[in-house]
């Protein structure tokens, strides 16, 4: 009997555990998802010079795949190298962004 109550707690508290897990990553997944909300796809035409001069100049022989524009004027830009893929961001200015 007592070997019968032993397994039974284990087994519930592995449950509970595995529960909670489950949460924590639904709520990593949405914050995620709201920070990529915010940016809009742009053409290539319309980056301001100052962008595109910062793309040539600190990433040489790359290639410009998509850009995004947010409402503070900031702009996320996916650019690659051969198979090799960046994501970079840059002020109106072409100052690049820690994000």
């Amino acid at each position: 009997m007592k070997k019968l109550i032993l397994s039974a707690a284990i087994i519930l508290g592995g449950i509970t555990a595995q529960a909670a897990n489950t949460v924590q990553t639904v709520s990593t997944i949405q914050s995620v998802i709201n920070i990529q909300d915010d940016f809009k796809e742009v053409t290539a035409d319309s980056l301001p010079a100052e962008v595109k001069s910062t793309i040539e100049k600190s990433f040489p022989n790359t290639k410009l795949e998509k850009a995004y524009k947010n409402d503070k004027n900031e702009y996320k830009l996916e650019i690659a190298n051969g198979d090799k893929k960046f994501t970079i961001y840059t002020d109106a200015s072409g100052a690049i962004i820690k994000k």
